[in-house]
């Protein structure tokens, strides 16, 4: 079974920083686009920042220049760092993994972690 597991997050200052990892595990053999997503309550969730397998990164416009994204395709994870916070950032952060090739040759789709919240005091 493939499981996405995600630590680092918690609580922070308006300004301050984090870094969000998340980390893939079971039989994988290759792994598609990754990317990190937010929700906060009463919201829809947002993309936050995907990487392609290639390291070919994307944000959103409000997001760029404060978030970076990065993979390590050897040790399947993915990271987002995360600085000059805002109370505008408290959500739960979710890190999303859009399809996973198997060791023996069979494409899964769409995993999510199960995950962490994040949040920002003024």
């Amino acid at each position: 079974q493939v499981q996405l597991v995600e630590s680092g997050g918690g609580l922070a200052q308006a300004g301050g920083s984090l870094t969000l990892s998340c980390a893939a595990s079971g039989r994988i053999w290759s792994i598609g686009l990754m990317g990190w997503y937010r929700q906060a309550p009463g919201k829809q969730r947002e993309m936050v920042a995907t990487i392609t397998g290639g390291g070919v990164a994307n944000y959103p416009d409000s997001l760029k220049g404060r978030f970076t994204i990065s993979r390590d395709n050897a040790k399947k994870t993915v990271t987002l760092q995360m600085n000059s916070l805002k109370p505008e950032d408290t959500a739960v952060y979710y890190c999303n993994v859009d399809r996973i090739q198997t060791d023996i040759g069979r494409w899964e789709y769409n995993y999510w972690g199960q995950g962490t919240q994040v949040s920002v005091s003024s």
